[in-house]
Protein backbone atom coordinates (compact mmCIF):
# COMPACT_ATOMS: atom_id res chain seq x y z
CA UNK A 1 0.00 0.00 0.00
CA UNK A 2 1.26 3.58 -0.62
CA UNK A 3 0.83 5.99 2.11
CA UNK A 4 1.77 9.66 2.32
CA UNK A 5 3.21 10.85 6.19
CA UNK A 6 3.58 14.36 7.62
CA UNK A 7 5.13 15.23 10.63
CA UNK A 8 4.83 18.95 11.63
CA UNK A 9 7.41 19.89 14.10
CA UNK A 10 9.02 22.89 15.96
CA UNK A 11 11.32 23.56 13.18
CA UNK A 12 10.56 21.31 10.08
CA UNK A 13 7.67 19.86 8.32
CA UNK A 14 8.87 16.30 6.26
CA UNK A 15 6.95 14.46 3.87
CA UNK A 16 7.57 10.71 3.21
CA UNK A 17 5.67 9.04 0.56
CA UNK A 18 5.90 4.95 0.58
CA UNK A 19 5.39 1.77 -0.10
CA UNK A 20 4.34 -0.45 2.91
CA UNK A 21 5.28 -4.31 2.93
CA UNK A 22 3.97 -5.15 6.40
CA UNK A 23 5.56 -8.77 6.62
CA UNK A 24 5.08 -9.85 9.97
CA UNK A 25 4.48 -7.92 13.18
CA UNK A 26 5.44 -11.01 14.87
CA UNK A 27 9.08 -11.05 13.20
CA UNK A 28 8.94 -7.35 12.92
CA UNK A 29 9.82 -7.95 9.33
CA UNK A 30 8.66 -5.66 6.44
CA UNK A 31 9.96 -2.64 4.73
CA UNK A 32 8.98 0.66 3.67
CA UNK A 33 10.11 1.70 0.42
CA UNK A 34 10.82 4.90 -0.06
CA UNK A 35 9.28 6.97 -3.21
CA UNK A 36 9.55 10.97 -2.34
CA UNK A 37 11.38 12.52 1.15
CA UNK A 38 11.05 15.84 1.42
CA UNK A 39 12.30 18.17 4.48
CA UNK A 40 11.25 22.13 4.17
CA UNK A 41 12.79 24.51 7.75
CA UNK A 42 9.26 26.57 8.11
CA UNK A 43 10.24 27.09 11.66
CA UNK A 44 6.33 27.10 12.93
CA UNK A 45 7.67 26.95 16.71
CA UNK A 46 8.68 30.74 16.30
CA UNK A 47 8.18 32.54 19.17
CA UNK A 48 5.89 30.25 21.05
CA UNK A 49 7.87 29.48 24.00
CA UNK A 50 7.60 32.90 24.79
CA UNK A 51 4.71 34.31 23.47
CA UNK A 52 2.63 31.25 23.40
CA UNK A 53 1.06 31.84 20.07
CA UNK A 54 1.79 31.16 16.27
CA UNK A 55 2.94 33.49 14.28
CA UNK A 56 1.42 34.65 11.59
CA UNK A 57 4.81 34.83 9.40
CA UNK A 58 5.13 31.19 10.31
CA UNK A 59 1.89 29.68 9.86
CA UNK A 60 2.36 31.40 6.66
CA UNK A 61 5.61 29.30 5.86
CA UNK A 62 4.04 26.22 7.30
CA UNK A 63 0.99 26.63 5.32
CA UNK A 64 3.20 27.17 2.00
CA UNK A 65 4.99 24.08 2.28
CA UNK A 66 1.75 21.85 3.11
CA UNK A 67 0.42 23.60 -0.54
CA UNK A 68 3.32 21.52 -2.18
CA UNK A 69 3.43 18.24 -0.09
CA UNK A 70 -0.47 18.18 -1.59
CA UNK A 71 0.46 18.33 -5.19
CA UNK A 72 2.86 15.89 -4.52
CA UNK A 73 1.13 13.36 -2.78
CA UNK A 74 -2.07 14.15 -5.55
CA UNK A 75 0.39 12.98 -8.05
CA UNK A 76 2.08 9.71 -5.67
CA UNK A 77 -1.78 8.29 -5.79
CA UNK A 78 -1.15 7.37 -1.92
CA UNK A 79 -4.08 5.40 -0.36
CA UNK A 80 -3.56 6.47 3.24
CA UNK A 81 -2.37 10.08 4.23
CA UNK A 82 -1.60 10.76 8.19
CA UNK A 83 -0.31 14.34 9.62
CA UNK A 84 1.22 14.59 12.64
CA UNK A 85 1.59 17.64 14.40
CA UNK A 86 4.03 17.78 17.64
CA UNK A 87 5.56 20.13 20.23
CA UNK A 88 4.92 24.13 19.00
CA UNK A 89 1.16 22.75 18.60
CA UNK A 90 0.66 21.21 21.58
CA UNK A 91 2.39 24.58 23.22
CA UNK A 92 0.10 26.76 20.72
CA UNK A 93 -3.46 28.80 22.13
CA UNK A 94 -3.70 29.52 18.51
CA UNK A 95 -3.63 26.09 17.23
CA UNK A 96 -7.01 26.02 15.84
CA UNK A 97 -6.05 28.27 13.26
CA UNK A 98 -3.34 25.84 12.15
CA UNK A 99 -5.33 22.79 11.87
CA UNK A 100 -8.18 24.37 10.32
CA UNK A 101 -5.70 25.62 7.19
CA UNK A 102 -4.12 21.78 6.96
CA UNK A 103 -7.55 20.73 6.81
CA UNK A 104 -7.97 22.60 3.81
CA UNK A 105 -4.90 22.35 2.45
CA UNK A 106 -4.33 18.88 2.79
CA UNK A 107 -7.63 17.30 3.27
CA UNK A 108 -6.94 15.64 6.26
CA UNK A 109 -7.69 15.81 9.83
CA UNK A 110 -3.92 17.18 11.49
CA UNK A 111 -3.11 14.80 14.51
CA UNK A 112 -2.09 16.88 17.72
CA UNK A 113 -0.10 14.32 19.15
CA UNK A 114 1.04 13.71 22.83
CA UNK A 115 4.93 13.67 23.32
CA UNK A 116 4.45 10.19 24.51
CA UNK A 117 2.73 9.25 21.21
CA UNK A 118 5.78 11.02 19.56
CA UNK A 119 8.37 9.06 21.88
CA UNK A 120 6.96 5.54 20.22
CA UNK A 121 6.33 6.71 16.94
CA UNK A 122 10.13 7.83 16.40
CA UNK A 123 10.86 4.02 18.27
CA UNK A 124 9.20 2.53 15.88
CA UNK A 125 10.44 4.29 12.87
CA UNK A 126 13.95 3.99 14.21
CA UNK A 127 14.42 0.93 15.80
CA UNK A 128 12.14 -1.73 13.20
CA UNK A 129 15.33 -2.14 11.34
CA UNK A 130 17.80 -2.80 13.73
CA UNK A 131 17.27 -6.68 14.73
CA UNK A 132 20.19 -8.91 13.92
CA UNK A 133 22.22 -6.05 12.73
CA UNK A 134 24.71 -6.09 16.48
CA UNK A 135 23.13 -3.50 18.06
CA UNK A 136 22.92 -4.13 21.80
CA UNK A 137 19.61 -3.90 23.50
CA UNK A 138 18.00 -2.43 24.98
CA UNK A 139 18.16 0.74 22.61
CA UNK A 140 18.08 4.22 24.06
CA UNK A 141 16.29 6.36 20.95
CA UNK A 142 16.82 10.03 21.55
CA UNK A 143 14.54 12.21 19.02
CA UNK A 144 16.15 15.84 19.25
CA UNK A 145 13.42 18.44 17.64
CA UNK A 146 12.88 22.02 17.94
CA UNK A 147 10.77 22.26 20.84
CA UNK A 148 11.31 19.04 22.48
CA UNK A 149 13.39 16.28 22.68
CA UNK A 150 12.07 12.28 23.12
CA UNK A 151 13.38 9.46 25.14
CA UNK A 152 12.61 6.01 24.74
CA UNK A 153 14.24 2.77 25.90
CA UNK A 154 13.23 -0.28 24.48
CA UNK A 155 13.73 -3.86 23.04
CA UNK A 156 15.58 -7.29 24.33
CA UNK A 157 17.72 -9.84 22.53
CA UNK A 158 17.26 -9.53 18.90
CA UNK A 159 13.82 -8.01 18.50
CA UNK A 160 13.29 -4.69 19.45
CA UNK A 161 10.49 -3.61 18.02
CA UNK A 162 8.72 -6.69 18.73
CA UNK A 163 9.44 -6.16 22.82
CA UNK A 164 8.33 -2.82 21.77
CA UNK A 165 9.03 0.18 24.30
CA UNK A 166 9.34 -0.19 27.85
CA UNK A 167 9.77 3.59 29.05
CA UNK A 168 9.54 7.03 27.60
CA UNK A 169 9.53 10.40 28.00
CA UNK A 170 8.98 13.45 26.28
CA UNK A 171 10.30 16.98 27.24
CA UNK A 172 10.80 20.43 26.32
CA UNK A 173 14.38 20.34 25.55
CA UNK A 174 14.65 20.83 21.59
CA UNK A 175 17.17 23.61 19.31
CA UNK A 176 14.88 26.60 18.57
CA UNK A 177 13.78 26.40 22.29
CA UNK A 178 17.06 26.29 24.45
CA UNK A 179 18.21 28.71 21.42
CA UNK A 180 15.45 31.37 22.07
CA UNK A 181 15.75 30.95 25.59
CA UNK A 182 19.62 30.50 26.64
CA UNK A 183 21.89 31.32 23.42
CA UNK A 184 21.44 35.15 22.29
CA UNK A 185 24.66 35.54 21.09
CA UNK A 186 26.44 34.48 17.81
CA UNK A 187 28.60 32.93 18.94
CA UNK A 188 27.12 32.31 22.19
CA UNK A 189 29.40 33.89 25.25
CA UNK A 190 30.53 31.30 27.62
CA UNK A 191 28.23 32.42 30.16
CA UNK A 192 25.66 32.00 28.29
CA UNK A 193 26.51 28.29 27.11
CA UNK A 194 26.75 27.46 30.85
CA UNK A 195 23.33 28.28 31.20
CA UNK A 196 22.27 26.23 28.30
CA UNK A 197 24.13 22.83 30.00
CA UNK A 198 22.64 23.54 33.40
CA UNK A 199 19.01 24.05 31.93
CA UNK A 200 20.13 20.61 29.71
CA UNK A 201 21.24 19.16 32.44
CA UNK A 202 17.40 19.90 34.44
CA UNK A 203 15.75 18.02 31.65
CA UNK A 204 17.94 15.07 31.71
CA UNK A 205 17.12 14.33 35.55
CA UNK A 206 13.59 14.84 34.71
CA UNK A 207 13.52 12.61 31.66
CA UNK A 208 15.45 9.74 33.96
CA UNK A 209 13.05 9.80 36.57
CA UNK A 210 11.09 8.12 33.63
CA UNK A 211 13.61 6.54 31.59
CA UNK A 212 16.35 4.44 33.49
CA UNK A 213 19.41 5.50 31.24
CA UNK A 214 21.30 3.36 33.11
CA UNK A 215 20.05 0.33 31.13
CA UNK A 216 21.05 1.63 27.81
CA UNK A 217 23.15 -0.33 25.98
CA UNK A 218 23.11 0.91 22.76
CA UNK A 219 22.19 4.83 22.12
CA UNK A 220 20.25 5.55 19.09
CA UNK A 221 20.04 9.80 18.17
CA UNK A 222 17.47 10.83 15.39
CA UNK A 223 16.89 14.08 13.23
CA UNK A 224 18.79 16.86 12.10
CA UNK A 225 20.61 17.94 14.72
CA UNK A 226 21.80 14.26 15.14
CA UNK A 227 22.85 14.32 11.20
CA UNK A 228 24.65 17.79 11.42
CA UNK A 229 26.87 17.15 14.05
CA UNK A 230 27.51 13.59 12.85
CA UNK A 231 28.67 15.03 9.72
CA UNK A 232 30.59 17.18 11.40
CA UNK A 233 32.24 14.26 13.23
CA UNK A 234 32.82 12.37 9.83
CA UNK A 235 34.29 15.24 8.34
CA UNK A 236 31.72 15.24 5.12
CA UNK A 237 32.34 17.14 1.64
CA UNK A 238 28.15 17.24 1.56
CA UNK A 239 24.98 15.75 3.30
CA UNK A 240 25.24 12.21 2.68
CA UNK A 241 22.42 10.19 4.43
CA UNK A 242 24.41 6.77 3.14
CA UNK A 243 27.05 7.32 4.95
CA UNK A 244 25.33 8.72 7.87
CA UNK A 245 22.50 6.35 8.33
CA UNK A 246 23.73 3.71 11.25
CA UNK A 247 27.11 5.45 11.15
CA UNK A 248 28.81 5.27 14.74
CA UNK A 249 29.90 8.64 16.45
CA UNK A 250 31.60 8.44 19.28
CA UNK A 251 30.67 10.34 22.26
CA UNK A 252 34.53 12.15 22.32
CA UNK A 253 33.93 13.02 18.65
CA UNK A 254 30.27 14.46 19.49
CA UNK A 255 31.72 16.40 22.32
CA UNK A 256 34.52 17.89 20.04
CA UNK A 257 31.80 19.02 16.94
CA UNK A 258 29.83 20.98 19.82
CA UNK A 259 32.86 23.01 21.01
CA UNK A 260 33.74 23.42 17.43
CA UNK A 261 29.71 24.35 16.46
CA UNK A 262 29.56 26.51 19.55
CA UNK A 263 33.01 28.62 18.68
CA UNK A 264 31.66 29.45 14.60
CA UNK A 265 29.49 32.28 14.21
CA UNK A 266 26.84 32.79 11.74
CA UNK A 267 28.60 32.82 8.48
CA UNK A 268 31.37 30.08 9.29
CA UNK A 269 28.50 27.83 10.57
CA UNK A 270 26.39 28.51 7.17
CA UNK A 271 29.45 27.68 5.07
CA UNK A 272 29.77 24.20 6.32
CA UNK A 273 29.59 21.67 3.21
CA UNK A 274 26.37 19.55 5.13
CA UNK A 275 24.75 22.20 7.17
CA UNK A 276 20.72 23.06 6.04
CA UNK A 277 20.14 26.54 5.86
CA UNK A 278 17.10 26.37 7.77
CA UNK A 279 19.94 24.70 11.14
CA UNK A 280 22.73 27.03 10.64
CA UNK A 281 20.88 29.27 13.74
CA UNK A 282 20.06 26.76 16.34
CA UNK A 283 23.04 23.99 16.00
CA UNK A 284 24.96 25.38 18.58
CA UNK A 285 21.81 24.66 21.02
CA UNK A 286 20.88 21.64 18.97
CA UNK A 287 24.59 20.20 20.01
CA UNK A 288 24.42 21.00 23.23
CA UNK A 289 21.29 19.21 23.90
CA UNK A 290 23.37 16.26 21.78
CA UNK A 291 26.70 16.43 23.94
CA UNK A 292 24.65 16.30 27.21
CA UNK A 293 22.86 13.13 26.37
CA UNK A 294 25.88 11.34 25.01
CA UNK A 295 27.72 12.32 28.13
CA UNK A 296 25.59 10.99 30.80
CA UNK A 297 24.65 7.64 28.79
CA UNK A 298 28.11 6.88 27.64
CA UNK A 299 29.00 4.99 30.87
CA UNK A 300 25.83 2.31 30.59
CA UNK A 301 26.37 1.70 26.71
CA UNK A 302 28.40 -1.65 25.53
CA UNK A 303 30.46 0.95 23.20
CA UNK A 304 30.40 5.22 24.39
CA UNK A 305 28.23 6.35 20.89
CA UNK A 306 25.52 7.18 19.04
CA UNK A 307 24.42 5.13 16.59
CA UNK A 308 23.23 7.93 13.52
CA UNK A 309 19.59 7.38 12.36
CA UNK A 310 18.09 8.63 9.37
CA UNK A 311 14.75 6.78 9.89
CA UNK A 312 12.85 8.66 12.42
CA UNK A 313 9.48 9.71 13.65
CA UNK A 314 8.53 9.76 10.11
CA UNK A 315 9.21 6.15 8.95
CA UNK A 316 7.05 5.59 12.46
CA UNK A 317 4.12 7.25 10.71
CA UNK A 318 4.20 5.56 7.90
CA UNK A 319 3.56 2.26 9.58
CA UNK A 320 1.17 3.25 11.29
CA UNK A 321 -0.99 3.99 8.26
CA UNK A 322 -0.88 0.26 7.69
CA UNK A 323 -3.62 0.09 10.28
CA UNK A 324 -3.64 -0.13 14.50
CA UNK A 325 -2.23 -3.82 14.40
CA UNK A 326 0.58 -2.59 12.83
CA UNK A 327 1.60 -0.15 15.48
CA UNK A 328 4.25 -0.93 18.18
CA UNK A 329 3.03 -1.91 21.58
CA UNK A 330 3.42 0.16 24.22
CA UNK A 331 3.51 -0.40 28.26
CA UNK A 332 4.23 3.26 29.41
Amino acid sequence: MRVAAIDCGTNSIRLLIADVDAGSAESGSGRLVDVERRLEIVRLGQGVDRTGRFAAEALARTFDACRRYATLIDSSGAEQVRFVATSATRDAANREEFMTGVRDLLGVEPEVISGEEEARLSFAGATRELAGRGFPTPHLVVDIGGGSTEFVLGGTGDLPTVAGPQAAISVDLGCVRLTERCLPSDPPADAEIAAARAEVDRQLDKAGLTVPFEEARTLVGLAGTVTTVAAMALDLSSYDPDRLHHARIPATAVHAACARLLAMDHDERRRLPYMHPGRVDVIGGGSLILDGIAARVAPFLDHAEVVVSEHDILDGIAWSCEGPEELIPCAF
